[in-house]
């Protein structure tokens, strides 16, 4: 019984992981990713934190209602020491300053920021997800070459087992087709762990709790950037990168605060009204009426610590937006050195090495099934013809990665 139910167990997890593979293309990954990933989901409930900070800020005082009941002993009341009193107070506090306005600029400001803030996650999460959809596509042109080559060294094993039966062929070099043909068989399962591993990474940034398989489609990325130059990729960062725009409005929200704190130093007056009830033995009553007005006299503090705070905050953000400014140029020189040398590199695989590689492989196969080369040269062609087609691949998953590098480092998409 526990044979059978451990049996019907490993049948469904075969059945779970045998799942047919979801196509998704890159520009699909990216809009799953940004509707569906955990940290980006986390990031957009600050927005509603800032809504609330801005809607807080336009709140005025609330004003205050004071009520009281004196109530003395008999002996007191009975000798007209002191009547039953009732009390009944109003204070109202008037900000001056237009701290409230001041507030409500601050905190707008702020909520301002913060979009800029979820804009910059999103972009570095699009970036996150391209090079991991690049890795997927990447390991699966890897996986198809080793699988390649394991399919045709075990054709030459098939082929060398009938020769060494015929007597055609020396029992050592069998050995030598099975040990080279395991070989393969442990590149396939290597880069199938580098797949899975990729994948994985890959399910993680779109926000998959589920473990159906995924097959990355579409092309790897060959368009433009070619026509733009360095300086106009820096243009446009400086234009359109949402973490440059979050520190420029930092810089206003740093303003704001300077001039909130200057407002906080101006006194507040509170307006106060009591109404009083008194009742004496007998029938005597009478009502008193008082009109107040308080303010703080501000000799020692008039907020100067948090003026000066903000003042020194707000140079702070010129800084970090000066600063931002500096790495975005490195950056971007830094992409577009690694884009240049990687479209070369792919130029001179695909035009003087792809072609060159494939004509040795398939020249030497057909050698070695004539008995014309050794089994040697026949593993040497086809290891190379693997190792020029891994460095195309390597180099088109580059390439394709430092045009989306270009993208996000710009905060847009290049004609």
């Amino acid at each position: 019984m526990q044979g059978a139910t451990l049996c019907l167990i490993a049948m469904t997890g075969n059945r779970a992981w045998a799942q047919t593979a979801a196509p998704l293309t890159i520009d699909q990954a990216v809009t799953e990713a940004i509707e569906h990933n955990f940290t980006v989901a986390a990031e957009r409930q600050n927005l509603g934190v800032a809504d609330a900070r801005v809607l807080t800020a336009s709140l005025r005082p609330n004003p205050v209602l004071t009520a009281s009941l004196m109530l003395p002993d008999a002996t007191i009341f009975n000798n007209n020491v002191n009547p039953r009193e009732g009390i009944v107070r109003g204070d109202v506090l008037l900000e001056r300053g237009g701290k409230r306005d001041r507030r409500v600029e601050m905190a707008q400001a702020a909520r301002d920021v913060t979009e800029l803030q979820l804009q910059n996650t999103v972009r570095a999460l699009a970036l996150n997800v391209q090079s991991a959809f690049i890795d997927v596509q990447q390991a699966q042109s890897d996986l198809r070459l080793a699988r390649e080559s394991l399919a045709a060294f075990n054709e030459i094993v098939a082929i060398n087992t009938e020769r060494v039966r015929s007597g055609d062929l020396a029992s050592v070099e069998l050995a030598r087709s099975h040990l080279a043909a395991m070989q393969f068989k442990n590149d396939v399962r290597k880069v199938d762990a580098k797949l899975a591993v990729a994948t994985h990474r890959l399910r993680a940034l779109l926000g998959r709790t589920d473990a159906v398989p995924i097959e990355a489609t579409g092309d790897l990325r060959r368009d433009g950037a070619a026509s733009l130059r360095p300086d106009a990729l820096q243009a446009l960062a400086f234009r359109l990168r949402p973490d440059l725009k979050a520190l420029e409005r930092e810089q206003a929200r740093s303003s704001a605060d300077v001039r909130l704190q200057l407002a906080q130093g101006k006194i507040d007056y509170t307006l106060s009204a009591e109404f009083h009830r008194q009742a004496a033995p007998g029938s005597l009553t009478g009502n008193e009426w008082g009109l107040f007005v308080s303010a703080p006299i501000p000799i020692f503090n008039r907020n100067q610590g948090e003026a000066e705070r903000a003042r020194r905050e707000a140079r702070q953000a010129v800084a970090r937006t000066t600063a931002l400014q500096s790495d975005i140029t490195s950056e971007l020189r830094s992409a577009w050195d690694q884009f240049t040398a990687m479209r070369e590199l792919v130029d001179t695989i695909e035009q003087q090495m792809l072609a060159q590689a494939r004509d040795v492989r398939d020249t030497t196969g057909y050698s070695y099934r004539r008995g014309e080369a050794s089994f040697i040269e026949l593993l040497d062609a086809q290891r190379t013809f693997n190792d020029t087609m891994q460095s195309y691949n390597e180099a088109r998953a580059e390439y394709a990665r430092s045009l989306y590098t270009l993208d996000a480092l710009t905060g847009g998409t290049h004609p």
